[in-house]
């Protein structure tokens, strides 16, 4: 293999050819955009000077990432900046429990007994934690390099959210801030997996932080295309590729897309049975987002709040439970869960002296056409009353802005597709990475491990095209 190429500069498409690269291949990057990024990325799109990230702004799965460690990030002026806690979850009696950046400063958040329980639960996966990041950042099936540290991991990542939540802990605010994080994994709370993410989130706190980028996310995507111009890699912005005589002859070709993208585009040399396979990846539930400029702070009730870069709205585990099987049941929820960040505490360089910018969001059913913006409000003023009337302007998207600005987000799914049992083992096929054509690869998060800023899709993609190509 001498020449690649690669459609979208997402993460997974940047960290595709980054890899590919370093083995000495020739790569171009085709992004339909003008901005290179796809869902890290930032833009001022309510008011001059104030710096939104228009997908991810916290970070966890960037700063644990194994590939984005292993590059000089710093020297293309990338830099992690951390909120004083990562997470703080707050509740109706105008308290809130943090998810602090150590496990033993959990002791002042919870009480002696959840305390103990959450040390039991998470000291095993925060001692072996960069020998487990690679393990579950990796293939669903694979040959463990570190079983034990995966099988530590992977006993209660099989239960529900709500069963482990109720087992491990007896005070509801911990319950509360574990439903919150397991939301993350848009799964129902109360099905098989749905506790993996929540303790994927929670360990990644204690070790590696939920830090923001230092002026927005797009200064990450903006390194690793810096970096890939400096091992030889060609990034052509504003070109959109709709089939693939659009593109020049290579080796081999790597799709940073959707599932029904490459099942478009590539559809003369698919094969008719690949192609039902991809028909059938189903989307996950769609979001609803809001951008904010703020005249100041977020008047959050509770001290904690002001104090972390990411808030969860929601109440107790059993509202946010509810919630979301709503979503699932194709429903909206009255009192959505809604997940919060507030870049600016961290990094004031987002917003004017004083200002601040903040976004939030909560799950709706695939291709919602629904308004959600009161209902995502409401949910903010609940914990922070007056909030609106900090409010300088505000920038929506719904499922189908969403999908028209980046068209990986199928009717406003976030993830690459449903987090089902099924699709999270085959995704979208049980040819992970490949495909019918043993040159075209799809390396999108609809392809293990799935959605999140890390990179290992691109990664695991490279990596199986050049052992292939050797073999």
């Amino acid at each position: 293999m001498r020449s690649a190429n690669i459609i979208g500069s997402g993460l997974n498409g940047l960290a595709a050819a980054i890899t590919l690269a370093q083995a000495g291949v020739s790569v171009t990057v085709y992004e339909r955009n003008p901005q290179l990024g796809g869902a890290c990325s930032s833009a001022e799109i309510t008011l001059p000077g104030f710096v939104h990230d228009l997908g991810a702004s916290a970070l966890p799965m960037a700063a644990a990432s194994p590939f984005l460690r292993s590059l000089p990030l710093a020297e293309y002026n990338f830099h992690f900046l951390e909120p004083e806690y990562a997470l703080a979850h707050p509740l109706d009696d105008g308290s809130a429990v943090a998810l602090t950046s150590t496990l033993a400063g959990m002791s002042e958040q919870l009480g002696v007994h959840d305390f103990n329980a959450w040390r039991r639960l998470f000291a095993p996966l925060v001692s072996s934690w960069r020998k487990l990041v690679p393990e579950i950042l990796g293939p669903l099936l694979h040959v463990p390099r570190h079983p034990l540290a995966l099988a530590r991991f992977g006993v209660p990542a099989l239960l529900p959210s709500t069963a482990l939540a109720r087992t491990c802990f007896e005070d509801r605010r911990t319950q509360a801030l574990f439903a919150g994080c397991s939301g993350h994994s848009v799964m129902r709370l109360d099905s098989p997996l749905s506790a993996s993410v929540g303790l994927v989130l929670a360990a990644a706190a204690h070790t590696v932080g939920w830090p923001v980028a230092q002026g927005g996310s797009q200064t990450l995507s903006e390194a690793l295309a810096a970096h890939l111009r400096s091992l030889g890699g060609v990034i052509h912005l504003s070109h959109p590729v709709e089939s693939l005589s659009d593109l020049p002859d290579a080796d081999m070709i790597f799709f940073d897309t959707s599932a029904q993208a490459l099942e478009r585009i590539a559809a003369p040399r698919l094969s008719a049975g690949f192609r039902d396979s991809l028909r059938r990846f189903r989307p996950g539930p769609g979001v609803f987002k809001i951008d904010w400029a703020l005249s100041e702070p977020i008047p959050w009730a509770a001290e904690a709040c002001r104090r972390a870069g990411t808030v969860h709205l929601g109440g107790t585990l059993e509202e946010i439970a509810e919630a979301e099987a709503e979503v699932f049941a194709g429903r909206h929820a009255e009192r959505p869960f809604i997940i919060l960040v507030q870049p600016s505490v961290a990094d004031p360089s987002r917003a004017p002296a004083g200002c601040h910018t903040a976004w939030g969001y909560c799950h709706v059913p695939n291709g919602s056409e629904l308004d959600r913006t009161n209902a995502i409000e409401n949910q903010v003023a609940r914990f922070a009353p007056g909030f609106r009337d900090i409010i300088l302007a505000r920038h929506t998207h719904s499922t189908a802005q969403l999908e028209a600005w980046n068209p990986n987000l199928v009717g406003g799914d976030l993830s690459g597709g449903a987090m089902t049992a099924k699709q999270m083992l085959m995704r979208p096929t049980l040819r992970d990475y490949g495909t019918s054509d043993p040159a075209i690869f799809l390396c999108s998060s609809s392809t293990p491990p799935g959605g999140g800023i890390h990179g290992m899709c691109g990664v695991h993609a490279a990596l199986q095209a050049l052992k292939q190509n050797r073999s």
